[in-house]
């Protein structure tokens, strides 16, 4: 089959090849899917990159955890009726070596999600990642039906779609923060309520106008070291703040100050979720796409033999929406 791979970290053109690896097979509770949307995510490039670790976690990686395809096989003690099953995928590469930047991709069953008729097969190449993520940190304790939330980065990846299940979850206000114009437009029309553009505006000053003074009762968080200190302005005492990313490995928080203002603050990885609150997040998805009105915002659909590129602008965050390879 027609794969990329690296065998060590480092820029995107220095490492990444592509070339001809063995069709897999699958093994026990194992199906085959014949790959047709490959989606890169940023810890994917981090992966790549060396940021996470300099280390190889195996002598060669074929990259990116999240696709969509078709089953074309299925191993022993998997019915033959998923044979056909347009499906997305969720952890391909997390802890393997074999992720859905390839032709085919052999994966235990209970990670191949039927995609229903009618979504499109980029969108679900969006899922693992971007869709769980914002489920997961607006439905965690307790969920965010009847509070005010703030969504950093709203027309991200995540955040665009963190604004619509927000509204769809019961939020009361939804506010989200945005980097130009452009952005600001994708976010209202995904339904937030207030759009604040962090580079021109004092976001701190227009979460107090939105809030009534009160501040937001959760924040969705993607970048915990840029944000810490304003997050301890915006959000209420004993408010939320639920991260699932940071620019840097390490960060330090005031005691006192963070102490006076008593958030409860919740981290995660959507690698890492338990079966329960990953299955919750998968039902609860599913409901959306039935409902047919989810915008799957998709930046860039490239060839794999551009997979360089596609490194590279999720590297430079010089695209808005989410990135995805064709894989023909």
């Amino acid at each position: 089959m027609r794969a990329a791979f690296y065998d060590r970290t480092g820029p995107a053109r220095d490492v990444l090849q592509l070339g001809t690896l063995p069709d897999p097979v699958p093994g026990p509770g194992e199906l085959r899917v014949k790959l047709q949307w490959s989606g890169v995510n940023p810890s994917d490039v981090k992966s790549r990159g060396g940021l996470r670790s300099p280390v190889m976690p195996f002598p060669r990686v074929t990259p990116h955890s999240d696709g969509m395809g078709v089953v074309d096989a299925v191993g022993p003690g998997v019915s033959a009726a998923r044979l056909g099953e347009r499906v997305w995928l969720w952890n391909a590469a997390w802890a393997r070596p074999f992720g859905t930047a390839a032709q085919y991709i052999a994966l235990p069953e209970r990670q191949a999600v039927p995609l229903p008729a009618g979504v499109p097969g980029e969108a679900g190449a969006c899922f693992g990642i971007p869709a769980l993520t914002a489920l997961h940190a607006l439905r965690v304790d307790g969920g965010v039906e009847g509070k005010t939330v703030l969504i950093a980065g709203g027309a991200g990846a995540v955040g665009h779609y963190a604004v619509q299940f927000a509204r769809r979850l019961g939020a009361k206000h939804i506010v989200a923060t945005v980097s130009s114009a452009q952005k600001a437009e994708l976010v209202r029309a995904a339904g937030a309520d207030t759009v604040i553009d962090y580079k021109t505006e004092n976001v701190a000053e227009r979460v107090r106008q939105a809030t009534g003074g009160r501040g937001v009762d959760r924040v969705i968080e993607v970048d915990v070291v840029a944000n810490a200190a304003l997050n301890m302005e915006v959000v209420r005492p004993g408010g939320e703040w639920v991260v699932y990313g940071s620019g840097a490995a390490q960060f330090t928080l005031p005691f006192f100050a963070l102490a006076a203002r008593s958030p409860r603050i919740r981290l995660f990885i959507v690698y890492l979720l338990d079966d329960a609150d990953r299955q919750r997040a998968i039902e609860t998805l599913d409901g959306f796409l039935a409902r047919g009105d989810l915008v799957h915002h998709i930046a860039e659909r490239l060839p794999l033999d551009r997979i360089v590129e596609a490194h590279e602008l999720v590297e430079q965050g010089r695209s808005v929406g989410n990135i995805v390879l064709s894989i023909g």
